[in-house]
C-alpha cells in the first residue's frame, strides 16, 4: 500500500523544533498577559457568511484561499483563514462588549496558498485585539506590546515598524475612486495581478511587489490626500506618542493591508531577514467590524503576528533551543527490581517535581539498558538490581562527568535518595 503523507503546506512539528515554540508561546503569553489581556478560545470552524461579511467577498481571501465546505446539514463552514473576525463574534454572542476588553488568542489557520518558506497552508497566529477605545492610546498601547515581545524574545534589532492612515470609509472610497480613474489610463502597464485588482480591489496595487507598478503609483494619487480632519489628527497623536516611549517607526503611505475591515491606523512589523514573507506582524484599527458583524458600534484594534515567522527568526539569530534536558534514567533488571523501581520513581516525581525522570519500559539486560541511558541524555542513571532490592538501596551513577572529573557512583539507601539528588541534580 502507498504511504499516507501530510497535506502539502500542512506541516509537523518535532520534538526537536518544539522547544523553540514553546518558549515563544510562553514569551507571548507572559507579555500579553503584563498589559491586562486575557485570553480567549475560538473554534477553528466558522459559518462561511462570517469571513465573507467580514474580510470582504472580493478579497484574495475569500476568492481564492479559504477551505470552505458543506457540512451534513448542508450549511457552508470554513476553516478560520484568520482570527480576528472570530473573536469578534466571539464578543459579540457572549456579551463582553459592554466593557473595555482586551483579549488575545493563539492557535492554526488555514489559507490555500502555495507553501513556501514562512508561508503554509496551515499557519499558526497569535492575535492581540482591543475593544472599548477609539482613541489613538490604544492603538500606541497595542504598538508598545509588540515592541516589547521582540525585545523580550531579541528580535527587537530585526523589527521595523511600519505605520499608516487609510482614513474612514468615505475617504477610502473617494481615494479608491480616483485611483482606479488614474491607473485605467496606464492599464497596460500593470502587472497581472494589479490588472485583476483594479476594478474588484484597488487598493491592493498598493502592495504590488512589482517594481514598474510601484514606479507608476509614484504620479497617482495620494490616500493621504483624502484623509479627514479627524484621521489626521489621531494619526499625528499616535505619531506623537510613540516618538514619547521611544518607538522607531517608518510612515508608509502605501501601506493598507488586505482586508475590507481596516480604517484609520494600520501597521506591520517587517523584517529583512526572511526574504519576500517579511510581515511578521501586522494589525490596524477596524472600528466598523462589530457593527458589521451585528453587535452595538464598538471602536475597536487588533493585530496577528505569524508564528512560523517567528519561530524562523529565533533560530537565525540565537543557538536553537533544545528540549528539556533529562535529569535521571531508571534502570531495572529483573521483575522485583522492576517494581520497586516503578514505586520509587512515582515518590519521587511527589518529591522532586522539577526533575525530569525517564523510566526504562521495554525489559532488556543490565548492559541495553545502561546504553539506552547513556544515549537519553540523562544526567543520571537510577540502578535496580537484585542486590539494591534485597538490600533496599539503589545505585546513583553520574552519566555527564565534567571535563576533567571522574563519573561518580554512589549506593544510598531508598530513604535518602531524595536528598542525594537533590544535591547530585542541583539546578
Amino acid at each position: 500500500m502507498s504511504e499516507i503523507t501530510a497535506i502539502r503546506g500542512m506541516n509537523d512539528i518535532l520534538p526537536s523544533d518544539t522547544a523553540c515554540w514553546q518558549f515563544l508561546e510562553r514569551t507571548i503569553a507572559a507579555v500579553v498577559s503584563s498589559y491586562g489581556y486575557g485570553e480567549i478560545r475560538l473554534p477553528v470552524v466558522e459559518k462561511t457568511a462570517l469571513f465573507k461579511r467580514s474580510i470582504g467577498e472580493v478579497t484574495d481571501i475569500v476568492e481564492k484561499e479559504m477551505y470552505t465546505f458543506d457540512d451534513r446539514n448542508g450549511d457552508s463552514m470554513t476553516l478560520r483563514p484568520e482570527g480576528t473576525a472570530g473573536c469578534v463574534r466571539a464578543a459579540i454572542q457572549q456579551g463582553l462588549l459592554n466593557t473595555i476588553q482586551r483579549l488575545w488568542y493563539t492557535g492554526p489557520m488555514f489559507r490555500y496558498e502555495r507553501p513556501q518558506k514562512g508561508r503554509q497552508r496551515q499557519f499558526h497566529q497569535t492575535g492581540v485585539e482591543a475593544f472599548g477605545v477609539a482613541t489613538p492610546d490604544m492603538d500606541a498601547e497595542l504598538i508598545l506590546l509588540c515592541a516589547r515581545l521582540w525585545q523580550q524574545l531579541g528580535l527587537a534589532d530585526s523589527m521595523e515598524l511600519q505605520l499608516n492612515s487609510i482614513g474612514s470609509a468615505d475617504a477610502r472610497r473617494a481615494y479608491r475612486a480616483a485611483l482606479v480613474e488614474f491607473l485605467e489610463t496606464k492599464v497596460d502597464m500593470l502587472d497581472e495581478d494589479s490588472q485583476r485588482r483594479l476594478h474588484s480591489n484597488p487598493l491592493r496595487i498598493l502592495d504590488s511587489k512589482n517594481a514598474q507598478t510601484q514606479a507608476l503609483l509614484d504620479d497617482g494619487p495620494s490616500l493621504e490626500d483624502f484623509l479627514d480632519e479627524e484621521a489626521q489628527a489621531d494619526f499625528s497623536r499616535l505619531c506623537e506618542l510613540l516618538q514619547a516611549a521611544g518607538v522607531k517607526y517608518v510612515v508608509n503611505r502605501r501601506l493598507v493591508r488586505g482586508l475590507d475591515y481596516y480604517n484609520k491606523t494600520v501597521f506591520e512589523w517587517v523584517t529583512q531577514k526572511l526574504g519576500a514573507q517579511g510581515t511578521v506582524c501586522a494589525g490596524g484599527r477596524y472600528d466598523g467590524l462589530v457593527a458589521q458583524l451585528g453587535g452595538k458600534a464598538t471602536p475597536a484594534i487588533g493585530c496577528a503576528m505569524g508564528m512560523e515567522r517567528l519561530v524562523l527568526l529565533l533560530l537565525e539569530q540565537s543557538e536553537p533551543l533544545t528540549a528539556s534536558h533529562i535529569d535521571a534514567y531508571v534502570v531495572a533488571v529483573g521483575e522485583e527490581a522492576q517494581c520497586q523501581a516503578l514505586a520509587t520513581t512515582e515518590k519521587l516525581r511527589d518529591q522532586l517535581p522539577q526533575l525530569r525522570i525517564v523510566q526504562h519500559a521495554g525489559g532488556g539486560s543490565f548492559k541495553s539498558q545502561m546504553k539506552k541511558a547513556d544515549k537519553s541524555g540523562a544526567q543520571a542513571a537510577l540502578i535496580w538490581g537484585e542486590d539494591e532490592v534485597a538490600a533496599q538501596t539503589v545505585t546513583v551513577k553520574s552519566l555527564r562527568a565534567s571535563d576533567g572529573e571522574r563519573a561518580t557512583q554512589v549506593t544510598v539507601a531508598l530513604q535518602d535518595l531524595e536528598n542525594t539528588l537533590r544535591t547530585a541534580l542541583a539546578h
